[in-house]
């Protein structure tokens, strides 16, 4: 596993992260989490579904781009990081038991300096859809911004609402 030169404080403590290139033992968990409610639009389908799809960390072209990232031994969560002609988009999910416990702002931070790293006069951006206020809050508090205003986008999981947000 890799650190970043980024320390968090969470509950009292000083810890951090850990991350490294997905594997297949993580796409498979992924592929197991369920969310509760309007989250539920991001529960993905099986693992022998993505692979034979090809979708998104199971397709080959993208699978370095994808980083899984650990609080010792609790799997919390994944980027995306994906290279574009002028910017870079970034993708999140986060262990559905992890949700609002502060580690998407914590892997967004650690995504940021990836990034950078790779791409350094690149600016990030990432899609959010606009009834989802605790990601939102989330964005908000790693350094991302609003750019204009909400518009209709269509995705793999149905068309909806999004904001652009920005990061530089």
């Amino acid at each position: 596993m890799s650190h970043v030169p980024i320390s968090f404080w969470r509950e009292e403590f000083l810890y951090m992260l850990e991350y490294h290139i997905m594997n297949e033992n993580e796409k498979k968990i992924v592929c197991l989490w369920k969310y509760d409610n309007e989250y539920a639009l991001y529960n993905l389908p099986t693992y022998d579904k993505m692979k034979a799809d090809q979708r998104g960390f199971m397709n080959p072209k993208s699978m370095k781009n994808y980083y899984s990232f650990y609080d010792q031994d609790i799997y919390v969560g994944f980027v995306n990081i994906l290279e574009e002609d002028k910017e870079v988009f970034i993708g999140i999910g986060v262990n559905p038991n992890c949700c609002s416990k502060g580690y998407g702002q914590q892997m967004l931070e650690i995504a940021y300096a990836i990034s950078k790293t790779i791409y350094p006069t690149k600016p990030l951006y990432l899609e959010v859809r606009d009834w989802n206020k605790r990601a939102i809050r989330c964005y908000e508090k790693a350094g991302f911004t609003k750019d204009g205003l909400p518009y209709q986008l269509e995705t793999k999981i149905g068309s909806g609402i999004f904001y652009r947000m920005v990061r530089k």
